[in-house]
């Protein structure tokens, strides 16, 4: 698992996206370790007539907001997701000092209290300002981009797919970035069919693992959900079977019954593809180059192979590809 550790060179992490999402690069690598550097607008030419293309249509809706507790000391909070009116499950910075009970004052002028103390840095948060209202307060923080990300974004839409239509996410689906409508209809004339699902990002996606061995490390569980309509397109397919992004490949494999079938449902996913996973539904991925030592890049490596992902990202360092959330695009498929 050596290959988890490798050296990204800071200046390979993509700072902004590009005002193209589709001219991205686009690397595509097969279980033989073979590779084809791309254009992503070219993506088209390397799917084929009855293939399904299956992206998450989840949309960001955290928010970070900033604050102190009575006593002084900042807080930092990133809504996670809403557990009921008013009550948000939240990451929170720093998690040492926020005990039950530790009334919060946004620099909005809103109040806070903390409810329950949850796992891995995360609090039970309550809005206790019944002159607030939720909306107004989640409005006024920012939107919540990747920590090695330190410039601005001027519009945040860009930090949205073209297929957002859903609520609940703390991060973007990355790997749709990159999607335009004209590379859509393009995809459509070419005959690929399309599906959707949802998964709300969370933890599970974007923390990188702490545990010296991978087998170690704890999946908090994140929400996911199969439409009957989806359902239908997966066994109906007679192509491959393509997700978009980690997040699709998570929802499908977690949702699969058997080969090529998945049922209809909503679930709370703490799926963690690792090497000798055996993929039930999945035949494709459209993906990002991820971070080391994520349980993203050890899904891309159990669907392709530890040695041919080796040799793509050292070919992808080599060629000045863009890392990460702004960065550029992988097609990986079997051989």
């Amino acid at each position: 698992m050596s290959f988890l550790d490798y050296e990204l060179p800071e200046e390979l992490i993509a700072q902004t996206p590009l005002e193209d999402r589709a001219a991205s690069r686009l690397l595509v690598v097969d279980s033989k370790g073979r590779v084809q550097d791309a254009v992503f607008r070219e993506l088209p030419q390397f799917l084929d007539p009855g293939d399904l293309l299956v992206w998450n249509d989840t949309r960001v809706t955290a928010r970070r907001l900033f604050g102190h507790k009575e006593s002084g000391g900042r807080v930092e909070l990133l809504v996670l997701r809403r557990v009921e009116p008013s009550l948000w499950d939240c990451l929170v910075r720093p998690a040492r000092r926020l005990h039950p009970g530790t009334r919060i004052l946004l620099d909005s002028g809103a109040s806070l209290i903390v409810e329950r103390d949850l796992e891995a840095g995360r609090r039970l948060i309550r809005l206790d300002d019944a002159r607030a209202a939720e909306e107004a307060v989640l409005a006024a923080g920012e939107v919540p981009l990747p920590p090695y990300i330190r410039v601005d974004l001027q519009d945040p839409e860009r930090y949205q797919t073209v297929f957002a239509s859903r609520e609940g996410s703390a991060a973007a689906p990355t790997a749709g970035l990159h999607f335009t409508k004209e590379v859509l209809g393009e995809l459509e004339r070419r005959g690929v069919r399309f599906a959707q699902v949802t998964l709300d990002v969370s933890l599970d996606t974007f923390r990188p693992m702490a545990a010296n061995d991978p087998w170690d490390h704890p999946m908090h569980g994140e929400r996911c959900e199969v439409s009957e309509q989806t359902a239908d397109a997966v066994r109906r397919a007679t192509g491959r079977i393509v997700a978009v992004g980690t997040t699709s490949v998570r929802t499908l494999e977690s949702m699969a019954v058997g080969p090529r079938e998945v049922r209809p449902g909503v679930s709370d996913t703490r799926l963690f593809i690792r090497p000798g996973y055996k993929f039930l539904v999945v035949d494709g991925i459209v993906t990002n180059f991820h971070m080391p030592r994520t349980t993203m890049l050890l899904m891309i490596s159990a669907f392709v192979g530890a040695d041919p992902l080796r040799m793509a990202y050292e070919h992808a360092v080599a060629q000045r590809y863009r890392f990460l959330s702004f960065g550029d695009a992988m097609l990986a498929l079997r051989a």
